[in-house]
């Protein structure tokens, strides 16, 4: 499914490659990427795990349905303050209303970040319901 990702646009996350159950995204560092300490903040690599779990979960659905972050826990390892930052995950379950992926996020071969997440699958209210 491709639509629109305006968050995924003002940071610079670019999907390389998706398809049901897996995607790799990227994010090259830039100056606005950093925290007051000069590597990447937290959350920007948050992000690119956050959105590739969508973007690897979104072909699994079926018309119609959409999904929704219920959590995710990330582990930071080391530090990234240059380059380009590289995340893939992989859907590890799917059930008919969650599902759980993993994403390990790496600066060059380094694992830098490793994120587990659940996602709620569902139907959206219509309009006045």
């Amino acid at each position: 499914m491709d639509m629109k990702h305006p968050y995924a646009d003002l940071i610079g996350l670019v999907v390389e490659e998706h398809r049901a159950g897996f995607s790799k995204c990227v994010l090259k560092v830039e100056a606005h990427h950093l925290n007051p300490h000069h590597v990447v903040h937290g959350s920007v690599l948050f992000a690119l795990a956050d959105t590739g779990m969508g973007v690897a979960l979104y072909p699994t659905l079926a018309e119609k349905e959409i999904c929704a972050t219920i959590e995710v826990k990330i582990n930071y390892f080391k530090p990234v303050a240059s380059g380009l930052v590289r995340c893939v995950t992989e859907l590890v379950n799917r059930g008919k209303a969650v599902a759980n992926l993993d994403s390990k996020i790496f600066a060059g071969d380094t694992l830098v970040a490793q994120a587990n997440g659940n996602y709620a699958i569902f139907l959206p209210r219509t309009a006045g319901a």
